[in-house]
């Protein structure tokens, strides 16, 4: 089977999905999801204790995934690591057979289970992706040698919906520069939003994933639009859910909302990334109606 890394340099469109680790070691839940998320899409990412919550390290999950023959990403955050800790878990990823990370702040920890935790944040996600690109041509960020180079395959998050979309751009193309790969978008509600910063960052070779996350109900709709930046979710899409009657009509509404958007969006990148947030078992629907499954 060919890796997510060949299909970006081949120029495939792929799809990813979000799975969190849980809180614990009892890994049941999320080995399941994996595996019958396998069949959908090319790769499943391991989130990092979101939204400040301890979770189980998503490495040694990824690791065991690797083991059922499921392919995954690894999330890692500047928030719980110096640039020491940070170089060290990509090579001990790299020894697992774990390559591909995508690079991201987190979330404050004042806003998680710890909120006493010291935040580090020694690294933007940009100054992640350099030195992991410098591990790969066999240095670390101080500039000495290794011993044994490790294969690496990275990413970062953006934000086409930013506020301050100027310095979204700014930092996006920081990234570009230190070496990522591929890009995963927050979530897309507009194929006018992805054109707009798309057209000004041109990012030529990197890869694009635009965000998809289902909408439940309106109630969730109103909630995306006040609680993450740089999300806005129409009103006319809002209003599709609050006219569907019953849990039955929401979930097909919710669906086909998502679809949608894929088919939209779907000229403008290289793939999607689905954050279903629950919605696991409906992701096969959503890429068939979307016209990037069968």
């Amino acid at each position: 089977m060919r890796t997510l890394a060949e299909k970006i340099r081949n120029g495939d469109f792929v799809v990813t999905a979000e799975l969190s680790p849980p809180k614990g070691t009892d890994l049941s839940e999320v080995f399941s999801k994996a595996e019958f998320l396998s069949h959908w899409v090319d790769a499943v990412n391991l989130t990092e204790s979101p939204r400040a919550l301890m979770t189980i390290a998503p490495i040694a999950v990824a690791r065991l995934l690797l083991e059922r023959n499921v392919e995954s990403i690894v999330q890692m955050t500047a928030r719980d690591r110096n640039r020491i800790a940070i170089q060290a878990d990509l090579l001990a990823g790299a020894v697992l057979g774990v390559r591909n990370f995508v690079f991201m702040g987190g979330d404050p920890p004042v806003k998680g289970d710890h909120p006493d935790a010291k935040p580090v944040f020694d690294l933007t996600a940009s100054q992640m992706a350099a030195a992991a690109r410098a591990l790969t041509l066999g240095r670390d960020m101080s500039g000495k040698a290794l011993r044994g180079a490790p294969e690496l395959f990275f990413g970062a998050t953006v934000n086409p919906g930013a506020v301050d979309l100027q310095a979204e751009i700014v930092n996006t193309q920081r990234k570009i520069d230190a070496g990522v790969r591929f890009l995963q978008t927050q979530a897309i509600f507009e194929a006018a939003t992805l054109e707009r910063f798309l057209d000004v960052v041109k990012p030529k070779g990197v890869a694009v994933l635009g965000g998809i996350i289902p909408l439940k109900s309106a109630k969730m709709a109103a909630w995306l639009n006040e609680k993450l930046p740089g999300v806005h979710v129409p009103e006319s899409l809002r209003r599709q859910l609050e006219q569907a009657s019953g849990s039955e009509a929401e979930l097909k509404t919710g669906v086909e909302i998502a679809a949608g958007t894929i088919r939209d969006i779907a000229r403008l990148c290289n793939g999607v990334h689905v954050m279903a947030l629950g919605w696991e078992a409906h992701i096969p629907a959503i890429l068939r109606s979307g016209g990037v499954r069968r």
